[in-house]
């Protein structure tokens, strides 16, 4: 219904490309703690990166459909670290400069991110400041020709192998987005040590008296809170996007597992017990994609689904988790050592319903939208 031959052909190309390119490097890329960079240079070759940027900026000027079958596919390979770096990138840091930017930062930002010779961060969160943005402390004074930027970010992906960072800065105007070059004197960048995510770069940052140049500001100034609201419906519902292929790839495996596991003389597949969870994991599975298609393509046609983003995200990322626990469980203790994906896989999930807004912040936004009726309305000049 969504999806045309066109989108289903580049589906099958980007399926193509991550069994040869992604699946034999992520082991690699997990115990090193960093994927490779030659990775985004041959995903920007494909046009991967740039999928809706304009043609101009070297994009392919495509519909969101087409983004939504790229994060799925990422998804469906269980790549977790491989996606968030990936989506940080496309639809956090660039998707602000392809809304907000002015030309000259997308010819010196956008462009090379498109090719992948370059690599953004978006830094929102502080230590001090997580879901409640409107408290951030990193500030940014206006002297001549110069922003003066001071502060610190935490939790920020791609922030320490990447090329600039998006950041929200408190301005005399109030919240504003400035772009920040990772290599500009007084940028300082420290790895943290996670849970799961291991190849997925995720860094604190050090802004100590930063000069960035007048013309980095995105967008109007005082504006940024605004920008970030309206931006976080996309982060949001790539988010789910990706939960939904994560999903299809953890009953994928386990599926393939049962098949082979034998207990009592029968293949594990063959207990009523198993193959009852099983059909509720894949009825879940079903009824979630469902509506991540169609939102979807709500958003494709301009539609502002801030409601819809925010229950898909709240939704699915819990729901990746309880699939993913209740698939662990089929393996037995085999589930429980590295050598399996699915242990991956556990470890990777448990952060979705923390990133991109919690469950309980996405709560609190579906409920002012049911109970005080707030509306929520595109900021970005058109």
């Amino acid at each position: 219904m969504f999806f045309t031959e066109e989108h289903e052909l580049f589906r099958e190309s980007i399926q193509d490309f991550l069994q040869k390119e992604v699946v034999p490097n992520t082991n690699k890329w997990e115990e090193n703690g960093q994927i490779d960079k030659e990775v985004l240079i041959k995903m920007g070759e494909m046009g991967f990166l740039g999928l809706d940027t304009e043609e101009k900026y070297g994009g392919m000027g495509t519909d969101f459909m087409y983004t939504t079958v790229l994060l799925e596919e990422i998804g469906k390979t269980g790549a977790l670290g491989f996606a968030t770096m990936i989506a940080s990138h496309v639809y956090l840091a660039m998707n602000y400069l392809s809304k907000g930017g002015s030309e000259f930062l997308k010819e010196k930002y956008l462009v090379p991110s498109v090719t992948g010779h370059k690599i953004g961060a978006l830094a929102m969160t502080e230590p001090f400041a997580g879901s409640d943005l409107k408290n951030i402390r990193t500030t940014a004074k206006l002297e001549g020709d110069h922003y003066i930027i001071t502060g610190s970010k935490t939790f920020i992906t791609n922030a320490h192998y990447g090329d600039y960072i998006v950041a929200a800065v408190k301005t005399e105007t109030g919240i504003s987005m400035i772009v920040i070059d990772n290599d500009m004197p007084g940028v300082s960048t420290s790895k943290l040590d996670k849970m799961g995510l291991r190849s997925s770069d995720t860094a604190e940052i050090s802004f100590d008296n930063v000069k960035v140049p007048k013309e980095n500001l995105l967008g109007e100034e005082g504006k940024g809170f605004y920008y970030m609201m309206e931006s976080l419906q996309t982060e949001r519902l790539t988010v789910s996007q990706l939960s939904v292929g994560a999903m299809q790839y953890a009953l994928q495996i386990t599926l393939q597992y049962m098949s082979e596991r034998e207990a009592f003389g029968r293949t594990i597949d063959k207990f009523q017990a198993l193959r009852h969870k099983i059909a509720d994991i894949a009825t879940d599975i079903e009824a979630w994609k469902q509506f991540m298609h169609i939102t979807s393509y709500r958003f494709t046609k301009g539609e502002f689904v801030v409601k819809e983003c925010s229950m898909l995200k709240l939704k699915t990322s819990d729901l990746l988790n309880e699939v993913v626990y209740d698939c662990l469980q089929m393996f037995g203790g085999y589930g429980f050592m590295e050598e399996y994906p699915i242990a991956r896989l556990y470890r990777d999930v448990r952060v979705i319903p923390i990133f991109a807004g919690t469950s309980e912040i996405m709560k609190e936004i579906i409920a002012k939208i049911e109970i005080e009726k707030v509306e929520y309305k595109p900021t970005y000049k058109k």
